[in-house]
């Protein structure tokens, strides 16, 4: 039974009890009927996203890859990897109704009961590759996002098949699948420009170990300009494959700039971006660039986004075929389970994490 509206909003720490630790999310905030947003949630000025730092003129690179052996698709591709760290994919292979089919499943789950939701929080689910949650570290941030997400491991189809919620398993897995060669095209490419001329089972490792298949749920917000759904940050994946709804919300810090850009929903596109572990594998020559998601007060909006990460166990710096003439290494060598541990234990806070691998 959820508590009355009143009784819920008295503190601080009963808003914090009740969507964090009772699993509400802040969907269960929207489902009581709040009208203004917990003070929790309300961001500081320097981190909201407002019209005097957005460019409305200038977008991401729009690549088409109806060809991926067309050397143009190579070019375009390093080249947003370089200068914007960001780009969206046209014509990539993956069929429309899959696309559509794991939005329809995102809301599916985060329509469920918080009884059913809940056997998935840290605290209950009976694997660590499965994880719903809110926000995306309540306990260590200073202000909350404006978001619930369910977050899935793949080891294997057998370990997804076992402890995956079954009301997204099955779509997941094949979203998983149809994203594959999709994927190994675009690494392929963007090690050609980086000297790496085949990916062997040490690099495969290396570049995509390990897979992580999130579905974000961003509901509609009381107050949504002084929120944010996700705060700005860098990925610290290889790269991110993301597919997101219709009602946008997206935006891209322009490379050395203090402005944002919106990344407009195109349809059937994927957004691809570069994550910090590429950044430092490249020594700077593919850019990992912040971005965040504005809080929206008309529509309940959904993406999926696929990290692809080094495995836990692999140790990531520049690579050898980077530095091979004689270029400087700008980081040092470190164990990516460390990387991880130090983004996960603290709130978003832009690109910190990757100053600390600086040589």
């Amino acid at each position: 039974m959820i508590a009355p509206l009143p009784k819920i909003l008295s503190n601080s720490e009963k808003v914090f009890d009740f969507v964090v630790n009772e699993g509400h999310g802040v969907k269960g905030l929207c489902d009581i009927g709040i009208q203004a947003l917990p003070k929790q949630y309300i961001q500081p000025l320097e981190e909201r996203i407002t019209t005097s730092i957005v460019i409305t003129n200038d977008s991401i690179p729009i690549i088409d890859a109806s060809n991926w052996d067309d050397p143009k698709v190579a070019d375009q591709i390093c080249e947003a990897a370089q200068n914007w760290g960001f780009f969206q994919v046209i014509n990539h292979g993956v069929p429309i109704e899959v696309l559509d089919n794991i939005k329809e499943t995102s809301h599916r789950f985060f329509n469920l009961s918080t009884k059913e939701k809940k056997k998935y929080t840290k605290e209950n689910s009976v694997s660590s590759n499965v994880r719903y949650g809110t926000s995306f570290t309540p306990e260590a941030e200073k202000t909350l996002g404006w978001r619930d997400y369910l977050s899935l491991v793949h080891n294997s189809d057998d370990e997804a098949t076992s402890f995956w919620p079954t009301s997204c398993r099955e779509e997941a897995l094949e979203y998983l699948k149809s994203c594959d060669t999709v994927i190994r095209k675009i690494l392929k490419l963007l090690m050609g420009g980086l000297n790496v001329r085949e990916i062997d089972e040490e690099k495969e490792e290396l570049l995509m170990g390990l897979k992580r298949i999130n579905f974000n749920y961003y509901p509609k917000c009381p107050n949504p300009e002084l929120s944010v759904g996700v705060g700005r940050h860098s990925d610290i994946s290889t790269i991110t494959v993301l597919l997101q709804d219709d009602i946008g919300g997206l935006y891209v810090k322009k490379h050395e700039t203090n402005v944002w850009i919106h990344i407009p929903p195109v349809n059937g596109a994927l957004v691809i971006n570069i994550s910090d572990a590429l950044q430092i594998m490249s020594n700077d020559k593919y850019k990992s660039v912040e971005h965040c998601v504005i809080a929206n007060g008309s529509n309940n909006r959904v993406s999926v986004p696929i990290f692809l990460h080094p495995k836990a166990t692999s140790v990531i710096g520049p690579l050898k075929e980077v530095l091979q003439n004689g270029e400087k290494p700008i980081y040092k060598q470190i164990l990516y389970a460390d990387y991880t541990n130090i983004f996960f234990n603290k709130g978003h806070d832009g690109k910190d994490t990757i100053e600390l691998a600086k040589i």
